[in-house]
């Protein structure tokens, strides 16, 4: 990378424990830390100081000369996905996934949004002047995956926030030289066979031989949302949280005109829809509470009941907005945050975490028992804040028409 010119996190690879945390102090924390012969993100951390990284080592794996750690710093920024089709010579992108959530949730967990509503044009150049040196570069032949993060500008974008002109530098965190999981979806929004092009390119065709050129494919006048389905209601004991490592089963897909009618078919086919007038359980981490207050405006707009954990009602109190405490005590008087949920009292929970461990159990019971009664939990404050977007925006009706209706011919 540094040879093509990409930026991307300082990291490196380690093999004991003492060289781990040597390379963690020089990068800095928070930093990213996986085993480097597993894929779906297996037993990948976010770990945010030096005796979590040693409990990561000595618990979660095991780091020997013969099984390298990777190390890279965590960088907290907008994700995007790019799958692309190389015959040596082109690289062509049929187009550009922008994730709902920030990096540091797997990319199969993440919502994407395509086209990148809310990425720049200059951006979008870099994306793709990106992509294009790597896969000529790789020699690739067929198929292959690019994970980009953007850091700087507004920490969470949408089609209707204000235009934020910081500059912004994009930095490549993951290439998979295969196929992805994203590659029926990015098919149906851009009407591009990639399967069938990039098998005739694996055979010896090239992209000019079939009709195209290289670069970013002509954006299709739609929007298209892949959110992802789990099942965790199947999965005994299993902790809902969303972090580096894949928990989803399987992806659902909305397509219309606009963003928000796309965005409220994804929801409501993965049984993440809100509705006006629910009651919500908030349980924030003290380090995203300043930024959930936008969150907590949208949902008293959208005219829902708030319940709140100790630490979270207090801090929604002190702005004068209304809320209804709960405890996480379990041994304590009626209602605790169980109760809630077990009663119905509310409909759906927004429960972010910390990376503390001892903070990730007393939230598991929270989550858990929101899986048991298949109400939607959101573990990212991105996640919710589109789902209630999504609500505010959308008229709620629905157009349902066959894709096709919704795309240009593809040429080629």
């Amino acid at each position: 990378m540094s040879r093509l010119g990409i930026p991307q996190p300082p990291g490196a690879s380690v093999t004991s424990v003492s060289e781990a945390l040597q390379v963690a102090q020089n990068i800095g924390y928070p930093v990213v830390v996986r085993p480097s012969y597993v894929l779906g993100g297996r037993a990948m951390e976010i770990v945010q100081n030096a005796s979590e990284l040693v409990r990561y080592l000595t618990v979660a794996t095991e780091v020997t000369p013969e099984r390298r750690v990777l190390v890279d710093h965590y960088m907290e920024g907008k994700e995007c996905e790019v799958d692309a089709i190389c015959d040596g010579e082109q690289v062509l992108i049929p187009g550009i996934m922008e994730h709902i959530e920030r990096a540091g949730v797997h990319s199969g967990d993440s919502m994407a949004i395509y086209p990148g509503l809310n990425l720049t044009e200059q951006e979008v150049d870099t994306l793709v002047e990106y992509t294009t040196r790597i896969g000529l570069a790789m020699g690739v032949r067929g198929l292959m995956n690019i994970q980009f993060v953007i850091q700087g500008g507004a920490a969470y974008r949408s089609p209707h926030s204000p235009t934020d002109d910081t500059e912004t530098t994009v930095y490549i965190i993951e290439v998979n030289p295969r196929g992805s999981r994203t590659i029926p979806f990015i098919s149906k929004v851009t009407s591009v066979p990639v399967a069938h092009i990039a098998t005739r390119v694996m055979l010896g065709e090239t992209l000019a031989d079939m009709g195209y050129s290289g670069g970013l494919w002509p954006r299709q006048k739609l929007v298209g949302i892949k959110a992802p389905v789990f099942s965790m209601s199947k999965l005994v004991g299993v902790d809902s949280y969303l972090g580096p490592e894949m928990k989803s089963t399987g992806e659902v897909m909305g397509i219309d005109r606009d963003f928000p009618s796309a965005l409220s078919k994804a929801l409501l086919a993965a049984s993440l829809n809100l509705k006006k007038g629910d009651g919500i359980l908030l349980s924030i981490a003290d380090q995203h509470k300043a930024e959930s207050l936008a969150l907590i405006r949208e949902l008293l707009e959208a005219d829902c009941k708030l319940y709140a954990t100790e630490g979270t009602a207090a801090m929604i109190q002190a702005t004068g907005m209304p809320v209804t405490m709960v405890t996480k005590l379990l041994t304590e008087s009626y209602p605790n945050v169980v109760d809630v949920i077990n009663d119905g009292t509310v409909s759906a929970v927004v429960n972010t975490l910390s990376g503390d461990t001892s903070v990730m159990r007393d939230g598991y019971y929270i989550r858990r028992a929101a899986v048991e009664h298949r109400i939607p939990c959101f573990t990212s404050l991105d996640t919710a804040r589109a789902a209630v977007e999504a609500l505010l925006m959308q008229g709620g009706g629905y157009s349902v028409e066959q894709i096709d209706a919704y795309l240009r011919p593809v040429e080629g």
